[in-house]
């Protein structure tokens, strides 16, 4: 403003009647600037939008939208929605980061899954930067030939991000909690209000690999390339705040085989709230870590990241009968989904839900009959649906997600008859 006294008289006006800039409320507080410098380029969008709106007429306290008919483009979003296609090797937070902080000052970073696409909202320190970086990298691939970049403006103008982990980052707050033992919000971020319906109720999750960049020698300014070196890939996952009194090999054999075909799980014998989980290869390991970390299981929530562990060596000789138990090779499990190439069971991978999907019942078997098998296992049903064209298959609701996996541990491959065993999977449908 011209002078202290004027942002002091605007500032007491605008308190008790709050401005609504298009139908969104504005709030007005001082700032720790003593002045704004506006010389150099990246402001004359800001000098065009004041002398628009300086001929303006203000109603009501509603700012007039008239900026756009005077032949201003209308402001783009410092937030920029990207999605990575064919997603060959696991892209980190980080890596986003460290990609995108080439073109500003990058703010706050929320990763999540959607649609089955791993995607990111990330914010700008200001919109010109964001124009910036989807001019430059929207069609590029972050590694050789995959993980491909589709960049949009988004519509939120801002990200309010409540936790700093690997699926949400504000780098400007770093006394943010980490929200893993907060169930309550388990996503970890919070969207303003309107954006809120944006999300899947899924977020994913990568964590623990180091990337290394191209030396700078290699990339001939000023073209940008963004080929990385990849990470090395494991499929071995960590697995760890497990609930010691109540799992073991084979719990965590069926819950992860519904992601891959679990090869090896060694529960550590001085540690027995940490497993290894050996899966077939690095995209099971990546799909099951980021639908199961940060899951409740035995009433802990708990926490998949990649193991540094190339494979999950089996006991030798010597060990103890108890060590001997802790670890299991399933690598000739009948009970593997995966193991036909181009099975169903591939277009059928979902998040865990409180609804459950039944396959595999024998015509011999009623409704009341498996609502009796779920609840004499102490498992609360809520809603049983047969499927209407095929009647092997139903729809089971139980109370909660966490049931829902004990639910699906417990009964998974339970025999129903004396040749048939069901087949229990999460559903994305709700009864």
């Amino acid at each position: 403003m011209a002078s202290e006294e004027a942002a002091v008289t605007m500032v007491n006006y605008y308190t008790s009647a709050t401005p609504t800039i298009r139908n969104q409320p504005v709030f007005i507080q001082y700032s720790t600037h003593r002045e704004l410098k506006t010389d150099n380029l990246t402001n004359q969008r800001a000098q065009e939008v004041l002398q628009a709106i300086s001929t303006a007429p203000v109603h009501s306290g509603n700012m007039a939208s008239g900026g756009e008919g005077r032949g201003l483009a209308p402001v783009q979003s410092p937030v920029l929605r990207i999605i990575v296609e064919n997603l060959f090797y696991p892209v980190t937070l980080e890596v986003l980061q460290q990609i995108f902080s080439k073109f500003g000052s990058v703010l706050k970073i929320i990763t999540f899954t959607r649609n089955n696409q791993f995607q990111a909202l990330l914010q700008f320190s200001d919109a010109a930067h964001a124009q910036h970086a989807k001019a430059a990298l929207d069609g590029q691939n972050i590694y050789n030939g995959c993980c491909t970049l589709r960049i949009d403006f988004s519509k939120l103008s801002a990200l309010n991000v409540k936790y700093n982990n690997d699926k949400s980052r504000d780098f400007t707050r770093a006394d943010l909690p980490t929200g893993e033992l907060e169930p309550a919000a388990p996503f970890g971020v919070a969207l303003a209000p309107y954006g809120a319906a944006a999300f899947p109720p899924t977020f994913h999750q990568h964590t623990g690999l180091s990337m290394t960049p191209v030396p700078a020698s290699l990339v001939p300014p000023p073209r940008v390339s963004l080929q990385m070196a990849p990470p090395a890939v494991h499929s071995v996952l960590l697995v760890s705040n497990l609930n010691s009194e109540s799992v073991s090999p084979h719990c965590l054999f069926i819950l992860f085989g519904v992601y891959g075909d679990v090869q090896r799980v060694k529960i550590l014998f001085n540690k027995k709230e940490n497993a290894l989980v050996q899966m077939s290869d690095a995209t099971q390991a990546q799909l099951a870590m980021s639908h199961l970390n940060g899951q409740r299981l035995h009433g802990n929530v708990i926490r998949v990241t990649l193991s540094k562990h190339p494979v999950v060596q089996l006991p030798r000789g010597g060990a103890g009968q108890e060590e001997q138990a802790l670890t299991r090779d399933f690598s000739g499990s009948a009970l593997h989904r995966f193991k036909k190439p181009g099975s169903k069971n591939f277009n059928n991978i979902f998040p865990p839900s409180a609804t459950l999907h039944l396959s595999n019942i024998p015509s011999s078997v009623s409704e009341e009959m498996l609502k009796d098998l779920f609840s004499s296992s102490g498992f609360t049903v809520k809603a049983f649906k047969f499927f209407q064209k095929d009647r092997k298959m139903a729809l089971m609701q139980l109370a909660s997600v966490e049931e829902a996996i004990e639910a699906l541990i417990a009964l998974h491959d339970h025999q129903l008859d004396h040749n048939q065993h069901l087949r229990v999977s999460f559903s994305k449908s709700t009864i």
